[in-house]
C-alpha cells in the first residue's frame, strides 16, 4: 500500500495550509453536496437533514458561532460518514432590527419614509460602528435608500461569515442557501401568514403593545429581558370621594398618574375590605376611580394596595383586561407624554397640572408630577431608592413603555388550551440533547401571557402582504382587509396594488391603503426548515428533507427560535419541524460570565483560527457536550493548544506507521496485535454509540485515550518486529498497524477533520469524509494482552528513568511480577517487550500486583 506521487507523505507533516487546501478540494469535488437523485433513489430513510441556525448578518461572528456550528458539522460528518444523504445548507437572518441598527452606524443614516428615493445617493460615510451616533445626527433618506443600503451591507457581511465557515471547515452544502429576505423567502414568509389568517389563526387587535421607544417598534415578549434599575417609592394620597379620608398608595411611576383608572388590592387583605365597591379621586387631576380586588395584588408590597395606570407594567394590562377597565394612554410611541389630556380629566386645575407634562419624556414628566404633589401637599413621602428588574428590549437601550397599538398576532397557545396542549405533546415527541433542555421548552409554553406579536413598524424586513379598503370618508376600514392571491406573491403592498383596484386609487376615499408594517424577523426564521426544505415550492425536496432530523442551536433562542418553529410547523403540519434538538451551551470567560458584546468580553474567532489552526479550535468545541458552558480564556486556550497537539500527532503517526510496508496475503497472527485491535473494536463501538447520541464530548474522549496509547505503546512495544522484514510476525504488525491508523483516523474524521483528510490521502483514494464508517473487526484478541503490556512497558521505562538511564541502555535481565491471568498475557507480548527494552532476559513471574521486581542494565561498552 505504497502513497500515490500526487499525495506523497511530506518529510515535515504540518498543518499551516491544510484549510485552504483541502477547502479548495472539497469545493472542486462537491464533496459535501446534497446528492438528490441518490437521496431520492433511497428514501427518506437515507437522509439526514439539518435546520441550520442563520446566524444575523448585523456584525461579525464570535467564538460561540464557532462552538456551536461545530458541534452539528461533527454529527453532519458522522452521519454522511455512515452512508446518509446530508442536507446541511446554511441560510442568512439578514432582516430585522439588528440589521437596521448597524446599517444606521456604520453608514450616518436614518429612514424617513415621507422622503422620496434618490437614485444617486452616496451615504456620508462608511465604517465602524459609531454606536455613540444620535439619530439626531443621521442623515435621513427614504425607505428604498434605506433598504438598499441593508442588503449592500449584509451581503458583506454574509461574505465574510461563509470565508470563516469554510476555514472553519463545516461542511455545509454551500449550493444550498438562503437569505431571510430574498424573494422566495418573501414569498414563503407571506403565503405562510395568508394561509394562517385563512385558517384564523393570523388576526389583527388594538392593544397595550411593549413599545421601544427607540427603534419606534412593538415587542414581543420572547424579545423581553429584564435589567436592573434604580427606582423610588412615592407615597401619594388618594381621597375617598365620600370625604372619609384618604387611602395612601406607593409607586415607582407617579408619571403615569394621569393615566390612573383604578386602585387594586388582594381580595383577603382586611385593611382594603370595606373599601372595595367604592371610589376615590386621584391627587393633582381629580379623577373619580374605583377600589377593586385582584388577586395579583400583592399585600406585603408598599401599603398593600396600587393604583392600575394604562400602562405602566404587564400587570397593568393583566388587571386592565380581567377588570374591563378604561383606556387612557398618555404616552405616545416617541416615548413622550401626549398633547391631549384623556377625557376623564374634567377640572381646569387637573387640565391645567396635565399641560405642564404634555410633551415631556419620562424623565421629565415624572420630575413634573412629583413637584406638582410636593405643590399640593398629597406627596407623603418619597422612599430610598433600591435596584429593581424592568422590562427592556433585548436589544434595546431604554427602559419598554406600553403603548396602545394596532398589531397583527398569530395565536401560539397562551388563550388556547387545545393548541397549548398540541405544542407541548409534540415536544414530548422530540428527542432533546441534553433531555433537561425539554423543560425550559415547556416551560416557557406553559408561561405564555398573550399571542405572538409579528408585526414591527420598521423598514428592512418581509412585507405584511395586505391592504385595507377605505370608506367614503377616506377612513381605514379594518374590517376590510385585502389580501393577494397566493400565485401573486411575493408583493409588497407600498407599491402593488390589490386585486380590482387601480394605482390612482391608493389612499383616496373609497379607495385602498397598505400595510406599512413588517414581520418581525422571527416570523421569518420561524420558517427555518420550510425556507432550506422547499415547502410550496419543491414539494419532492421537502418531502425528503421533513420533518428534518436536526434543529441545533443555543440555549437562549429556545423560547424564540425553537418555539415559534415549533409553533409554525404543529400550525401548518400537525407535528414537531424535527426529531432531534441539540442544544448548545453558552461560551463564558474566564471568570465563568458568558460572553456578550454587551460586556465587552466577545472573543472573535478569526486570530484564533489562524494562530492554532482550525482542527485545534474544532476539537476544543467538540470537548464540551451539548447544554454545558464552556469557559475559552483567548491568553491560554488550553484545550485548543491540546487539540493542535493531537492533530500534530495524528500527522506524524501517519507517516510513522505508513513506513511498514504491508506484505501481500498478511494476516494477524501476534497476540499483541490482536489484542490492540479487540481493544479498538470495543473503542469504536463506544465512540459510534457517542455520536449517534450527539455526545461528541464521550466519543472524542474514549477515542483520544485510546489514540494516544497506540502512539505511546503499541507503536513502542511493535516497531522492532515492525521494522524486522525477517521476523515471522512483521507481517502482523505493519497490518495491524495499518488497520489500525485507518479505523482511528475515520473515528476522528468528523472532529479533527483537516488533519486526517491529509494523512488518509497519503494511503487511500477518495475523501475520508466520504468513506466508510469504521465497523469493529471481530479479530479474536484478548485486550488485556494491550493492557498488560502498556502496564509492564511503564514499568520498565520508570525502572530505567530511576537508574538515571537513557531509555535506550540495554537490560541484561529484568523480572516482572503479574498475577496468573496477566502473568500469561505478558507471556504472549515477552517478545515485543524484550525488544523495546533492550532486555536480553525477561522473566515473568507470579505475584497479587504487577510491577517491575528486578531489572539489571548491561554493562557500558567501552
Amino acid at each position: 500500500m505504497a502513497a500515490s506521487a500526487s499525495n506523497q507523505i511530506p518529510d515535515k507533516p504540518v498543518l499551516e495550509g491544510l484549510e485552504a487546501k483541502w477547502g479548495e478540494r472539497w469545493s472542486e469535488q462537491g464533496i459535501f453536496l446534497f446528492d438528490r437523485s441518490r437521496a431520492a433513489a433511497a428514501g427518506r430513510a437515507g437522509v439526514y437533514s439539518i435546520d441550520t441556525p442563520p446566524p444575523t448578518a448585523s456584525g461579525s461572528l464570535h467564538i460561540g458561532h464557532v462552538f456551536s456550528y461545530t458541534h452539528t458539522d461533527i454529527k453532519a460528518r458522522f452521519e454522511r460518514m455512515r452512508g446518509k444523504s446530508v442536507f446541511y445548507p446554511m441560510g442568512w437572518d439578514d432582516n430585522g432590527l439588528p440589521t437596521e441598527r448597524r446599517v444606521q452606524n456604520y453608514y450616518g443614516v436614518r429612514c424617513d419614509p415621507t422622503l422620496p428615493y434618490d437614485p444617486d445617493f452616496a451615504p456620508p460615510f462608511e465604517g465602524g460602528d459609531n454606536k455613540s451616533s444620535r439619530a439626531a445626527d443621521q442623515l435621513p433618506i427614504s425607505r428604498r435608500n434605506f433598504i438598499e443600503l441593508c442588503e449592500k451591507l449584509t451581503i458583506e457581511d454574509e461574505k465574510q461569515f461563509e470565508a470563516l465557515f469554510r476555514q472553519l471547515g463545516l461542511s455545509v452544502d454551500w449550493t444550498q442557501t438562503y437569505r431571510t429576505i430574498s424573494d422566495d423567502t418573501i414569498r414563503q414568509s407571506q403565503l405562510a401568514f395568508l394561509r394562517g389568517l385563512d385558517r384564523g389563526e393570523a388576526y389583527q387587535s388594538l392593544a397595550p403593545t411593549l413599545w421601544d421607544i427607540d427603534f419606534r417598534s412593538a415587542i414581543a415578549q420572547a424579545e423581553l429581558e429584564d435589567r436592573e434599575q434604580q427606582a423610588a417609592y412615592h407615597r401619594l394620597a388618594f381621597h375617598r370621594t365620600d370625604g372619609s379620608g384618604d387611602i395612601h398608595i406607593e409607586t415607582t411611576r407617579p408619571e403615569l398618574l394621569a393615566a390612573c383608572v383604578a386602585l387594586v388590592a388582594h381580595p383577603d387583605d382586611e385593611r382594603y375590605q370595606a373599601s372595595f365597591g367604592t371610589t376615590v379621586r386621584t391627587p393633582i387631576f381629580d379623577v373619580e376611580v374605583p377600589v377593586l380586588a385582584h388577586h395579583l395584588a400583592q399585600p406585603d408590597k408598599g401599603s398593600g394596595i396600587a393604583m392600575i395606570c394604562t400602562f405602566g407594567d404587564v400587570t397593568d394590562i393583566v388587571w386592565w383586561r380581567e377588570l374591563d377597565l378604561p383606556n387612557r394612554t398618555i404616552l405616545g410611541k416617541d416615548g413622550r407624554v401626549l398633547a391631549e389630556a384623556p377625557e376623564a380629566i374634567a377640572s381646569e386645575a387637573g387640565r391645567a397640572a396635565y399641560a405642564q407634562l404634555a410633551g415631556k419624556t419620562v424623565f421629565s414628566a415624572r420630575k413634573a408630577v412629583v413637584e406638582l404633589l410636593g405643590e399640593s401637599g398629597e406627596l407623603i413621602e418619597v422612599g430610598k431608592p433600591f435596584s429593581h428588574a424592568v422590562k427592556f428590549f433585548e436589544k434595546g437601550d431604554r427602559p419598554l413603555e406600553i403603548v396602545s397599538t394596532r398589531q397583527w398576532y398569530i395565536r401560539n397557545g397562551a388563550r388556547d388550551t387545545e393548541l397549548r396542549d398540541r405544542l407541548l405533546d409534540n415536544g414530548k415527541q422530540m428527542s432533546w440533547h441534553p433531555d433537561f433542555m425539554r423543560v425550559r421548552y415547556e416551560n416557557w409554553v406553559g408561561g405564555l401571557t398573550g399571542d405572538w406579536l409579528v408585526s414591527r413598524q420598521r423598514f428592512f424586513g418581509v412585507p405584511i402582504p395586505i391592504w385595507y379598503g377605505l370608506d367614503e370618508d377616506g377612513e381605514r376600514d379594518y374590517d376590510r382587509v385585502l389580501t393577494p392571491a397566493h400565485e401573486a406573491l411575493p408583493i409588497d403592498p407600498t407599491t402593488d396594488v390589490p386585486a380590482g383596484y387601480t394605482e390612482d386609487q391608493r389612499g383616496v376615499p373609497g379607495g385602498f391603503v397598505a400595510e406599512q408594517d413588517i414581520f418581525d424577523t422571527w416570523a421569518t426564521s420561524s420558517l427555518t426548515p420550510q425556507l432550506a426544505g422547499g415547502w410550496q415550492r419543491d414539494e419532492e425536496l421537502w418531502n425528503l428533507v421533513a420533518p428534518f432530523d436536526l434543529r441545533p442551536q443555543g440555549q437562549d433562542i429556545i423560547r424564540t427560535w425553537l418555539f415559534s418553529t415549533m409553533l409554525r410547523s404543529t400550525l401548518e403540519d400537525q407535528r414537531a419541524p424535527w426529531s432531534n434538538a441539540a442544544i448548545s451551551g453558552f461560551i463564558v470567560d474566564p471568570d465563568r460570565k458568558k460572553m456578550s458584546k454587551s460586556k465587552g468580553n466577545v472573543v472573535t474567532p478569526a486570530d484564533i483560527l489562524d494562530k492554532h489552526g482550525s482542527d485545534a479550535v474544532r476539537y476544543w468545541s467538540a470537548s464540551s457536550r451539548l447544554g454545558m458552558d464552556a469557559a475559552f480564556d483567548p491568553q491560554n486556550p488550553t484545550q485548543v493548544k491540546i487539540g493542535r497537539r493531537l492533530a500534530i500527532k495524528i500527522l506524524n503517526a501517519a507517516k510513522f506507521v505508513l513506513s511498514f510496508p504491508v506484505p501481500e496475503g498478511a494476516q494477524i497472527t501476534h497476540a499483541l496485535d490482536a489484542a490492540m485491535l479487540a481493544t479498538l473494536d470495543a473503542v469504536t463501538r463506544e465512540a459510534t454509540a457517542a455520536y449517534e447520541n450527539y455526545d461528541q464530548a464521550k466519543a472524542l474522549e474514549v477515542t483520544e485515550a485510546f489514540f494516544w496509547t497506540f502512539c505511546d505503546d503499541y507503536l513502542e512495544l511493535v516497531k522492532e518486529r515492525a521494522y524486522d522484514q525477517t521476523d515471522v510476525g512483521q507481517a502482523s504488525a505493519a497490518l495491524a498497524l495499518r488497520l489500525a491508523l485507518s479505523t482511528l483516523l475515520r473515528l476522528l474524521a468528523p472532529i479533527v477533520s483537516f488533519a486526517t483528510e491529509e494523512a488518509w490521502s497519503w494511503f487511500e483514494d477518495g475523501s475520508i469524509h466520504t468513506s466508510e464508517w469504521p465497523q469493529p473487526m471481530g479479530l479474536d484478541g484478548d485486550p488485556t494482552v494491550l493492557s498488560v503490556a502498556s502496564e509492564a512497558l511503564i514499568g520498565i521505562r520508570r525502572a530505567k528513568t530511576e537508574a538515571k538511564a537513557s531509555q535506550k541502555t540495554p537490560v541484561a535481565s529484568a523480572t516482572i511480577a503479574a498475577p496468573p491471568a496477566k502473568a500469561e498475557a505478558l507471556r504472549a507480548a515477552a517478545d515485543d517487550l524484550r525488544a523495546v527494552g533492550r532486555i536480553a532476559q525477561l522473566t515473568v513471574v507470579e505475584a497479587d500486583e504487577l510491577a517491575v521486581t528486578a531489572i539489571e542494565l548491561a554493562p557500558a561498552e567501552q
